[in-house]
């Protein structure tokens, strides 16, 4: 009968110290966000979207889709999906504005990642995705210059949702 306990106690703790790291581990990001344009500043301001939200899911092997979908700054709708490995390659950016569009991933932590945007193999921005350390928000700073050639600066706030 001890023994028993003994070995319920032991299974029990082992679990524990597998599924521990596990969750500790999950990239923050994936879930749902939505655009807080108070909190947000855009330069060229004439460029910010009217609004935006996000779906991040995590992907066998420990990629991401993304999904999102908006308003941009002259009112048309926009719809983007992407999946990617974190792995260096370009990934497709399914309806970009801009024809051609890829982006590269990397993997920063499990708070933050970073991507360069790139419009026919040319770089034209370098986004860092930071989630705040209690989960709720996450900031997504954006620099360089787009496809049209002007300079991009712009920081977005997004609230989970």
């Amino acid at each position: 009968m001890e023994r028993r306990i003994l070995l319920r106690l032991f299974l029990l703790a082992a679990m524990l110290a597998i599924s521990v790291p596990l969750t500790a581990q999950q990239d923050t990001w994936v879930g749902n966000w939505k655009l807080n344009l108070a909190k947000s500043k855009f330069e060229p301001a004439n460029l910010a979207p009217k609004s935006q939200d996000i779906k991040q899911e995590a992907v066998a092997g420990g990629g991401v889709k993304s999904t999102v979908d908006g308003v941009d700054a002259q009112g048309k709708r926009i719809h983007t999906e992407l999946t990617t490995m974190f792995d260096g390659k370009p990934s497709e950016v399914k309806g970009a504005p801009d024809a051609n569009t890829t982006r590269v991933y990397k993997r920063i932590d499990n708070r933050t990642y970073e991507y360069v945007q790139s419009v026919s193999g040319k770089p034209t921005t370098t986004v860092r995705s930071v989630v705040a350390a209690d989960g709720k928000t996450r900031t997504v700073t954006t620099s360089g210059k787009n496809a049209q050639g002007q300079t991009v600066n712009n920081v977005a706030f997004f609230d989970r949702q």
